[in-house]
C-alpha cells in the first residue's frame, strides 16, 4: 500500500510540470456580442459573470487551474465552450448561426442547463437567480427577434 501511495504522489508531482496555456486570444474590437447587440449594462454584467469564462476570449483562470489534472479538465471545458459559442467572435457568425445560437441560449437558460452546475463550485457569483434567468431569456428573445428582422430585411 505504501508503494502505491508513493507512486501516486510521484505521478502527481510529475504531472504538475504539464501546464495548460492560459493565454486568451486577442480581443477583436467590434466582434463582441455585448457590443454589437448594445446589451444593457444589467444584462451584460450577468452574461460576463455567468457565461464569459467559458464562452468568450476573456477567460479569468482561477487559482485551481494551476493544479494538474484539474487544469486539464478546465481547459478542455473552456475549449469546448468557445467552440460551441464564443461571445467574443459573435459578429463573425453568419446571421442564421447567430439566430441558432440565440435560440440555444434561450433554451439553455430556461432549462437551467447553463451555467453548468460544476461551474458553481468555484464561481458562486455565477449562480443565476430566477429574476436573472428571466432577464436573460427576455434579452436573448429580443436579440433573436432583432436578428430575425435583420435576416428578413436583407432577403
Amino acid at each position: 500500500m505504501k508503494k502505491i501511495l508513493i507512486i501516486l504522489l510521484v505521478a502527481f508531482i510529475i504531472i504538475q510540470f504539464f501546464h495548460i496555456d492560459k493565454t486568451n486570444p486577442r480581443p477583436t474590437p467590434g466582434m463582441d456580442f455585448l457590443k454589437i447587440k448594445n446589451t444593457p449594462e444589467k444584462v451584460a454584467k450577468i452574461i460576463r459573470t455567468s457565461c464569459y469564462d467559458c464562452h468568450s476570449n476573456e477567460t479569468q483562470y482561477p487559482w485551481y487551474t494551476n493544479i494538474s489534472p484539474v487544469s486539464w479538465y478546465v481547459k478542455n471545458h473552456i475549449n469546448e465552450g468557445r467552440k460551441e459559442l464564443n461571445f467574443s467572435t459573435f459578429a463573425v457568425y453568419e446571421p442564421q448561426r447567430q439566430l441558432r445560437k440565440l435560440k440555444e441560449c434561450i433554451e439553455m437558460v430556461e432549462k437551467k442547463e447553463m451555467p453548468l452546475e460544476s461551474y458553481y463550485v468555484g464561481h458562486q457569483d455565477a449562480k443565476l437567480t430566477d429574476e436573472q434567468r428571466t432577464d436573460l431569456v427576455q434579452y436573448f428573445r429580443q436579440a433573436k427577434e432583432d436578428t430575425e428582422r435583420r435576416i428578413m430585411f436583407n432577403k
